[in-house]
């Protein structure tokens, strides 16, 4: 974000509405200076568990970014390889900084995204409503339906 940059509402996205959410996206991505999203799929988190595909997931967003910071600020994260960039890691970053809120905004509202459009391949499932998230209500579909192709077998092993 730009140093003179306030967006208000920005806050850890685990307490902004979806529909806010939406709304930041948009305003964060206007106005940052430079942003990357890093994704890594569900067979990937398998392979290497879900720490190690945030951590990847990391680099590849720095690898992408078009401007490189002078410092990385990350929520909790240790061990991590920013490509040479030093960087801080914070406890509970994305209720304490800033630019780890915005950060966290975009990536829900990614994973969001991407969850809906799944929602429409798999409407069966409620992609849409659960996000993928280990909701009751989600775990009971997979008990009748089975599991899908996006399905983290690391995450339904517990429970099918």
């Amino acid at each position: 974000m730009r140093p003179e940059s306030f967006i208000e509402g920005v806050n850890d996205s685990k307490k902004v509405s979806e529909k806010k959410r939406d709304k930041l996206y948009e305003q964060i991505t206007d106005e940052a200076i430079a942003w990357s999203i890093g994704i890594v799929d569900e067979k990937e988190i398998d392979r290497i568990n879900i720490l190690n595909a945030t951590k990847k997931a990391l680099t590849i967003a720095i690898e992408s970014l078009k401007i490189k910071p002078e410092i990385i600020l990350v929520d909790a994260l240790k061990d991590i390889n920013t490509l040479g960039i030093p960087y801080t890691s914070i406890i509970k970053g994305d209720e304490k900084i800033y630019s780890i809120s915005a950060a966290s905004i975009l990536a829900k509202v990614t994973r969001d995204r991407i969850m809906r459009k799944y929602g429409e391949i798999y409407p069966e499932y409620g992609f849409d409503g659960h996000k993928g998230y280990g909701t009751a209500k989600h775990i009971q579909v997979i008990k009748e339906c089975g599991i899908c192709d996006i399905h983290r077998r690391s995450f339904v092993k517990n429970f099918i």
